[in-house]
């Protein structure tokens, strides 16, 4: 008999904007994370007004906690693209309470799903910040995870990026240039950092 291990829910709430104190569920799976509370909090820290109006790409999407804080700030619409079926039906929840008019969702393998995506936001009027949250090299069968993330990353034309925003263990140093863009900036937390690329000037 098949047995059916129940998974445990954690939540997060949006903490700024239109959707302020909304629920977002998270699967407690191997897969996936849910980036810090204070890593959340820097990411908009910089990025601030910039965002209104603009497309936002979650690429490895979980729960979607990043590119549903991103709407409830302002963005114009959100992209989100997870291969795991728990954390994707998690993803669909969260978007009908939050905000499905300006949701789009892609289910299948990030690296594959990607250039969908891209083709799609290259012909927006609006530019795209894409943020890269990729699993953990350290799982079996992602050594070359890091690799093909920065594959994706040199694929991405300076007139459809305003930024690329990066989250990866902080034993991994990110290169200083990427096909079109320059690392503008990395902040550490703990285990994770952030680096952020820009096209260049």
């Amino acid at each position: 008999m098949k047995h059916n291990k129940k998974i445990k829910i954690f939540t997060t709430t949006i903490t700024a904007g239109l959707h302020k104190g909304k629920k977002i569920e998270i699967p407690d799976i191997r897969t996936t994370r849910s980036s810090k509370g204070i890593l959340k909090e820097s990411v908009f820290n910089t990025l601030q007004f910039d965002i209104i109006d603009k497309n936002f790409v979650e690429v490895f999407s979980g729960s979607g906690s990043i590119g549903l804080e991103a709407l409830s700030r302002g963005a114009g619409k959100a992209y989100f693209m997870e291969y795991n079926k728990t954390a994707y039906r998690c993803l669909e929840g969260n978007v009908k309470r939050i905000d499905s008019s300006k949701s789009h969702l892609f289910y299948g393998d990030s690296f594959e799903t990607f250039y969908t995506v891209y083709e799609i936001v290259k012909k927006s009027p609006h530019k795209t910040y894409f943020y890269f949250d990729p699993p953990f090299s350290t799982r079996d069968g992602m050594d070359d995870v890091y690799d093909k993330t920065i594959a994706l990353i040199e694929s991405i034309e300076a007139d459809v990026c305003e930024l690329v925003i990066v989250e990866h263990m902080t034993n991994l140093t990110m290169p200083q240039k990427i096909g079109v863009l320059e690392k503008s900036k990395h902040k550490k937390f703990g285990r994770s950092t952030l680096t952020y690329y820009k096209p260049k000037e």
